[in-house]
């Protein structure tokens, strides 16, 4: 193509298209307030569902639907604890007899201090005898 032959129009996204002779879904529109007093009104297809929340378009604070119900209250997870996820992998008796076993190292002596250094409380590493 030559270079000519673009001369005149704009190399951007710009659509001849026309709106005539065209039918628009049907629109309802749907009425917002925000704690702010901030009032908007917001179109939505008729068949569209609608929700009880919407951002403000003038302060972006949360608006609620105009003579709508109130948005739904999420149900919210318990926090699970190490516990609880600890619960979830070992049994009971498991967790006694892993215990046990870590005990008995620790009382026999035979940890390898070497391997395993402790500080002492003037934040200098403890050597092995």
């Amino acid at each position: 193509m030559s270079e000519r032959a673009l001369r005149g129009t704009r190399l951007v996204v710009t659509s001849y298209e026309t709106d005539r002779g065209i039918d628009l879904a049907p629109r309802q529109a749907v009425e917002y307030a925000c704690q702010n007093g901030h009032r908007f009104e917001m179109p939505f297809s008729v068949e569209a569902e609608i929700p009880s929340e919407w951002e403000c378009k003038v302060c972006g604070a949360q608006a609620l639907l105009v003579d709508g119900e109130g948005p739904e209250e999420k149900k919210g997870k318990p926090a699970r604890t190490h516990w609880d996820m600890l619960m979830e992998r070992r049994t009971r008796e498991e967790l006694e007899e892993v215990l046990a076993e870590r005990l008995a190292v620790l009382r026999s002596g035979t940890m390898n201090l070497a391997v395993h250094p402790r500080d002492d409380s003037s934040g200098n590493k403890r050597k092995s005898a």
